[in-house]
């Protein structure tokens, strides 16, 4: 039984597995479209919408908790450019937007090994 069992292991070790999501939702935020498989795409979602609403909610709050909030982010992303387009331009496109930040498209199998292929996207408010 899989009860308790957080996220999904997407055939690598630990290590592997937190690069490969913090690289995925970097690409994400930096080209707001990826191309990837349907798991991944699935794996990474939830961390990108949370850091859009954390990024929206840091844009409101005082200065003191912005500066928190972008420290969360750049923890999370490790990338300064990355942080900086989030807060500067993701941010405010969905300020009034409740939540449902991404979308994913289906394309179809993969030619060589079947997976299925989707587009991870950023909505356009």
């Amino acid at each position: 039984m899989r009860h308790r069992v957080a996220g999904v292991k997407l055939g690598r070790k630990k290590d592997q597995r937190t690069a490969l999501r913090r690289n995925l939702v970097k690409q994400l935020i930096e080209h707001e479209r990826i191309h990837t498989t349907r798991a991944k795409a699935e794996a990474v979602r939830g961390q990108a919408e949370r850091l859009i609403t954390l990024a929206k909610r840091g844009n409101k709050a005082e200065e003191a908790q912005m500066v928190h909030a972008r420290r969360l982010a750049a923890a999370r992303l490790s990338d300064p450019a990355a942080v900086k387009k989030l807060f500067d331009d993701i941010a405010p496109r969905f300020e009034t937007r409740p939540g449902g930040y991404t979308r994913i498209i289906k394309l179809g199998q993969r030619r060589g090994d079947a997976s299925d292929m989707v587009i991870l996207e950023l909505v356009e408010s």
